[in-house]
């Protein structure tokens, strides 16, 4: 197991570094969370909202504030592992332990070593799920060396639709995402999963499925997942793809594709109340569904609707809707 927690932590700064005294962190951790690709998946927040290298125009967070490059230790190491550690404490071992979050974590300067001593102290499998742009630097690919899944993205074929698409940090270009990507593949042992993101309009048109295939032949990845718009993207012109079309457009892009843009059904445990900071560390991350809550939190749906009714009431969440879906997300979040 991991370290004994040595007390509550008071909530963490959004600027500085540890050497600027940024040793208090708290609700970076957050889940277990249902998750189409990982199953219940305990989230560990790396990096301050929206900390990012790319603007994708689909970003279920909204636009980026901080578009950067730059790697900091946004929160010590140590802290870290004393929320996980907590968390692990208070219900059911989760799938994995998922390093994302609302940012890119391979900005956080210490992931390989929050990698190492996760996996010194928990049999849970540890996940990273990035965008992949930094992978060109030596250093971010070994950090990721001792992780049990790493799950990149690709969302274009060539740079102007990843300009586009992406809205990268503008020293940041497509010949060193994709030969980071390539050269990672080579160095890496363990499971690689290509996340390709494709918007109706724009990049799932047949040509350009095939300029992103023949990126993914040499990236080789174990497994090449389709995802599209499914919840409330940053931009309106980020269209979504019907399911039919996502499963037409897959085998273009290898035999190991596979469709995960799907609204499943999620089963709730045995927990039976939810404090309100547990439901505003789900919201604060992405928008979600009320099945979603449910399951993340280990709570009957039934009791996860009468919750989220009383926060809508009182003005503290609200409700958007994308096709018949409807999810929930903080007030105060646009």
């Amino acid at each position: 197991m991991l370290a004994a927690t040595q007390g509550a932590q008071e909530p963490a700064r959004a600027t500085g570094n540890c050497e600027e005294g940024l040793a208090i962190f708290s609700g970076r951790v957050f889940g277990p969370i249902f998750s189409r690709r990982l199953g219940n998946s305990l989230g560990v927040d790396l990096v301050p909202f929206k900390t990012c290298t790319y603007d994708c125009i689909y970003c279920q967070l909204g636009r980026t504030t901080n578009r950067t490059l730059e790697r900091r230790a946004f929160f010590p190491v140590a802290a870290v592992l004393d929320e996980v550690e907590a968390k692990l404490a208070a219900g059911p071992p989760p799938d994995y332990i998922t390093l994302s979050g609302s940012g890119e974590p391979t900005l956080h300067s210490e992931i390989e070593a929050i990698i190492a001593k996760l996996k010194e102290r928990s049999q849970i499998p540890v996940a990273v799920l990035t965008n992949g742009s930094l992978l060109y630097q030596a250093e971010v690919r070994r950090a990721l060396l001792r992780a049990d899944v790493v799950l990149p993205s690709l969302d274009a074929g060539d740079a102007e639709l990843f300009n586009y698409v992406n809205r990268p940090h503008p020293a940041l270009s497509f010949d060193q995402v994709v030969e980071g990507l390539i050269r990672f593949r080579e160095e890496y042992a363990g499971a690689l999963w290509l996340e390709v993101f494709l918007l109706g309009g724009v990049t799932a048109i047949e040509d350009e499925v095939r300029k992103l295939a023949k990126w993914v032949e040499l990236i080789k990845p174990d497994k090449i997942q389709i995802n599209t718009v499914t919840r409330p993207p940053a931009e309106e012109f980020a269209f979504s793809v019907p399911e039919e079309e996502l499963h037409r457009l897959a085998p273009i892009l290898g035999r190991n594709a596979e469709v995960i843009a799907l609204h499943h059904e999620v089963a709730a445990q045995g927990k039976t109340w939810i404090q309100e900071q547990e439901l505003f560390n789900v919201l604060r991350r992405r928008p979600v569904t009320l099945e979603e809550i449910a399951a993340g939190l280990g709570i009957h749906p039934a009791e996860a609707a009468k919750r989220v009714q009383e926060l809508l009431a009182t003005g503290k969440i609200k409700s958007t809707k994308v096709g018949s879906i409807i999810y929930y997300l903080l007030a105060n979040q646009s």
